[in-house]
């Protein structure tokens, strides 16, 4: 999430917020649509890979899924209230009675060793049920870094540590060995997941141009390598299950890791119009035509418990002016779901209850449909 806009839901969080509730992991089961009884129609559709090229059978399936929808419709998603939840889900689902196709999650507190941290991330329930439910998995990761060498307080903005790119290619810098041992806590949860048989959409290293967090802190030249070494130490530790997705800027090209290393190219856009969004889904996927493009950040644009600008509902960006995202994902406004706040400031209920009416707009279920009626060529 852009700098600007993280007043109101980043820093040291009170102990008493926990990972989701008892009633929020078990979520209602989906309908079903074949009230009839009869045998659904069946999709035989040609299985597709990823840049990664040892990707997961249930990967490659996803990634074709993604693709056959690319540019016909667009998938809705939440954000992870802080990290590791479907708080956001139940909420779009008790404001339109549909589930989000997609949920992410995010590993921004995993610097912390469970269970002085309130989030066990080696607890893959809340993940796993998503998934089994029928949820299409999203991750990020907020990497948070020390303030300092040997500092207990982890922030990922750039003017709040020393912490230096360049550093973690040196051997024993005290960079490189923080880093390598949060890769390995990730790694450690991915292969779990990846043991359950759960693919997810990957999106680390977000905004780096725009300079605010420290992976943009260098050049580009160390943005790019550091993608790349993420992108090798997964496969190293065979991580399959992943479907990479970089964040533009805009303008950004020498950002770009490179079209072995991305499957999707999103976007972050707060508090803009439908033209203006209109005008940057097509600028990149004019400069990335070999990729989808999505809209992996949006809502309202916030500064002080105000909004200042309104994000356009997507049926303004898809239809009025054919903004062909390949999903939408609001943030999550921090004080509405601890219950400080009446008001989702972040992304309004109509946003939501206008977004979900829409045909174009693929919920939980018709992920479910998707995968119950396909086959796959030979």
């Amino acid at each position: 999430m852009m700098k600007i806009l993280k007043h109101c839901i980043w820093g040291i969080f009170p102990l008493a917020f926990v990972a989701c509730s008892k009633d929020e992991l078990e979520l209602t089961p989906p309908n079903n649509n074949n009230t009839n009884n009869e045998n659904p129609p069946v999709k035989e559709v040609e299985l597709l890979t990823p840049v990664d090229v040892q990707a997961t059978e249930s990967t490659k399936k996803l990634y074709t899924y993604l693709k056959s929808v690319y540019g016909k419709k667009t998938f809705s998603s939440t954000m992870a209230n802080v990290a590791w939840n479907t708080q956001e889900v139940a909420h779009v689902y008790n404001l339109t009675k549909k589930y989000p196709a997609m949920n992410c999650f995010d590993f921004i507190h995993i610097h912390h060793s469970y269970p002085d941290s309130w989030i066990n991330y080696l607890d893959i329930s809340p993940v796993k049920n998503w998934a089994e439910q029928g949820g299409i998995v999203f991750l990020m990761w907020h990497f948070a870094v020390p303030e300092k060498e040997g500092a207990g307080h982890h922030v990922f903005y750039a003017d709040k540590t020393t912490f230096q790119i360049s550093n973690i290619f040196i051997e024993n810098s005290w960079e490189s060995k923080f880093f390598y041992e949060q890769l390995n806590n990730v790694c450690d949860v991915l292969l779990k997941l990846q043991e359950s048989n759960i693919s997810a959409l990957w999106r680390p290293f977000h905004e780096a141009s725009g300079k605010w967090f420290w992976w943009g802190s260098g050049s580009s030249e160390d943005y790019v390598r550091l993608w790349k070494l993420l992108y090798d130490q997964m496969q190293h530790k065979g991580i399959h299950n992943l479907i990479w997705v970089w964040t533009t800027e805009g303008d950004d090209d020498a950002w770009y890791p490179g079209d072995k290393y991305v499957d999707i190219v999103g976007r972050d856009l707060y508090g803009k119009n439908a033209t203006y969004s209109y005008n940057q889904w097509k600028q990149i996927s004019d400069r990335y035509s070999q990729k989808m493009v999505s809209l992996s950040e949006c809502g309202n644009l916030v500064e002080s418990n105000k909004i200042i600008s309104k994000q356009s509902y997507i049926e303004e960006q898809w239809n009025s002016k054919g903004a062909r995202w390949l999903y939408f994902m609001p943030w999550y406004d921090y004080d509405f779901n601890r219950g400080t706040s009446s008001i989702n400031l972040m992304c309004s209920d109509d946003f939501w209850i206008d977004a979900m009416s829409r045909n174009y707009v693929l919920n939980r279920d018709d992920v479910r449909k998707y995968f119950s009626e396909v086959t796959y060529k030979k």
